[in-house]
C-alpha cells in the first residue's frame, strides 16, 4: 500500500459514497472523498429529504379542511412559500455539516472539488492535483433529463430548479409519470397552484401494478390536477413571464412554471471512465458485478451511476457492502430483490414485490387479493378519497410475493410489510396475524377473499 497515497478514494459525496467511504475508513483503510457540489448529494440535498419536507407542507392544506368535519373552527389560513424554502434551506445545510462532521469523524479526508479517473489507481483533481490510490469507487450518482429537444426547452426547469423557485407558481405543467413527476404535482397542487401532469405513456408510474396506477390518477384527478397520457410537450414558448405550452396532441396550455420530470441518467460522462476501460452498461450506468466491481478490477461503482435499483436506501446498502468486501474481510453481494419503494404522492404509494402482471406472466398460478375502502378518517372530514390494499400470492406455495397499499401512510405500512415478503410469509401467516383495529393496515391480515386467481396454463 505504500506506493499509493489512500487506500481508497470515493468520487462522489452522495448517501452511497459517504457510507462506503465511513465504514471503509472504520475498518482502518485511509480514504479520501470528492464532492464538487455539497456533501450528501442528491437524496439530502435536491432530492428526496428536501422533497418530502414539501410533502409535508403540502398535505396542511387539506389537514386544515378535514378539520372542520371534527369540530375544530380555524382562521383563514394562508401560505408563504419564500418561509417555506428558507427554512427547508436551513435543513438541508444542517444535514450537509452533520455528513462532513461524520466524515471527519472517521477519519475521511473531505475535498470540495470535481475529481476524474486519470487510470486505473490515479484521480486526477480539478486544482491539478492527483492522487494515487489502490482503490477507486465511484459513486456519482445521476443527473435529470429532459429526453428529445424541443422548442423552447430551454425555458423548462428540472426538479433541481423546482427546490429554489423564488415564488410558488400558480399554473404548473409538468411533464413526466415517474416518482418525481407526480410527487411534484401533489406537492404544487397541495400548496394551491393548478397543475396539469403530461405522459406519453398509457398510464402514470410505468412498472407498477396496473391497479395501483389508476387508482392514484383517479385520486389525483379527484383533487383537481389534470392528467393527459398518451402525449407530450411539443413546443414552449415564452410570453413574457408566462409560458404556452403545446400538446403533441393539439392541447394548448397556460403556466407560469413548466417542469420536465422525464428521468435521470447516470453520471458517466467527464470522469474518465471510458477511457480508463470501464465498461458502460446497456442501460447507460456503469457495469458492474455482485460485488460492485467494474470492468477495471481496481475500480467499483454504486448508486444511481450502476443505474441497477435506483434508491437512496439501496446506495447506502451497496456502499457498506463494498466496503465490507474490499476492506473488512467479509464479502458482501447485495441483494437488489423484494425492494421496498414508495411514492409520496397524493395519496402515498408503498410497494414492495411482485405486480400482478409480473406474477401471473411468472408463477403456474397467482392469487390476488384486493380490499378498496373509504378510510375511517374521511367518514368525518368527507373528503372524497379511497385506499387500496392489494396481495398478490403464488397460489401454489401460498407464498405472498406483492404487496401494494394506495393511501395515507402507504410508505410507513410496506416497510413493516416488506420483512414479512422478504421472509418469504406466506398468505396464511397474514390470515394468522391478529388485526390492529382500527387501522388501514389491519385489511393486510383481514383480507380473506380472493379477487382473483389466475392458472398461467389456462390463460394459455
Amino acid at each position: 500500500m505504500s506506493d499509493y497515497d489512500v487506500d481508497l478514494f470515493v468520487i462522489g459525496g452522495g448517501s452511497g459514497g459517504v457510507r462506503a467511504a465511513r465504514v471503509a475508513a472504520q475498518h482502518g483503510a485511509r480514504v479520501m472523498l470528492a464532492e464538487e457540489y455539497r456533501v450528501g448529494g442528491t437524496c439530502v440535498i435536491r432530492g428526496c429529504v428536501p422533497k418530502k419536507l414539501l410533502v409535508y407542507a403540502s398535505r396542511f392544506r387539506a389537514e386544515f379542511e378535514d378539520a372542520a368535519g371534527y369540530g375544530w373552527t380555524l382562521a383563514q389560513s394562508s401560505f408563504d412559500w419564500p418561509t417555506l424554502i428558507a427554512n427547508k434551506d436551513k435543513e438541508i445545510a444542517r444535514l450537509e455539516a452533520a455528513y462532513t462532521a461524520m466524515l471527519e469523524k472517521a477519519g475521511v479526508t473531505v475535498v470540495k472539488i470535481r475529481a476524474a479517473v486519470a487510470d486505473a489507481h490515479t484521480v486526477q483533481m480539478t486544482n491539478g492535483k492527483r492522487v494515487r490510490a489502490a482503490t477507486i469507487l465511484i459513486a456519482t450518482g445521476g443527473a435529470p433529463t429532459f429526453g428529445d429537444p424541443i422548442p423552447g426547452i430551454e425555458h423548462a426547469i428540472s426538479s433541481n430548479e423546482a427546490f429554489h423557485l423564488p415564488s410558488l407558481p400558480p399554473q404548473v405543467v409538468i411533464q413526466g409519470g415517474g416518482y418525481i413527476a407526480v410527487e411534484f404535482a401533489g406537492i404544487f397542487a397541495g400548496l394551491g397552484a393548478h397543475v396539469t401532469l403530461v405522459y406519453r405513456g398509457e398510464n402514470i408510474l410505468r412498472g407498477f401494478d396496473d391497479d395501483v396506477r389508476a387508482h392514484l390518477r383517479m385520486d389525483m384527478e379527484k383533487h383537481g390536477i389534470r392528467v393527459f397520457t398518451g402525449c407530450k410537450v411539443a413546443a414552449i414558448a415564452r410570453s413574457g413571464s408566462r409560458f404556452s405550452v403545446q400538446l403533441s396532441s393539439g392541447n394548448q396550455i397556460s403556466a407560469d412554471c413548466v417542469m420536465f420530470a422525464t428521468g435521470r441518467a447516470p453520471n458517466v460522462s467527464r470522469i474518465g471512465l471510458q477511457e480508463t476501460g470501464v465498461a458502460i452498461a446497456k442501460n447507460g450506468g456503469v457495469a458492474v458485478d455482485e460485488y460492485s466491481r467494474s470492468s477495471v478490477a481496481s475500480i467499483y461503482a454504486i448508486g444511481d451511476v450502476t443505474n441497477r435499483v435506483n434508491l437512496t436506501p439501496v446506495a447506502i446498502r451497496e456502499g457498506h457492502a463494498f466496503a465490507d468486501t474490499v476492506f473488512g474481510g467479509k464479502p458482501t453481494a447485495v441483494d437488489h430483490v423484494n425492494v421496498p419503494t414508495a411514492v409520496f404522492a397524493d395519496p402515498e404509494v408503498g410497494v414492495v414485490g411482485m405486480t400482478e402482471a409480473q406474477a401471473r406472466a411468472r408463477l403456474p398460478q397467482t392469487d390476488v387479493y384486493k380490499a378498496m375502502f373509504k378510510p375511517l378518517k374521511a367518514t368525518l372530514s368527507g373528503r372524497d378519497t379511497t385506499v387500496l390494499i392489494k396481495l398478490v400470492v403464488d397460489g401454489l406455495t401460498d407464498r405472498v410475493v406483492g404487496c401494494h397499499i394506495v393511501g395515507e401512510g402507504a410508505a410507513e405500512m410496506i416497510q413493516a410489510a416488506a420483512i414479512a415478503v422478504k421472509m418469504g410469509a406466506k398468505k396464511a401467516d397474514f390470515d394468522a396475524t391478529m388485526a390492529l383495529h382500527p387501522t388501514t393496515a389491519e385489511e393486510l391480515v383481514t383480507m380473506r377473499k380472493k379477487s382473483a386467481s389466475y392458472a398461467r396454463e389456462a390463460a394459455e
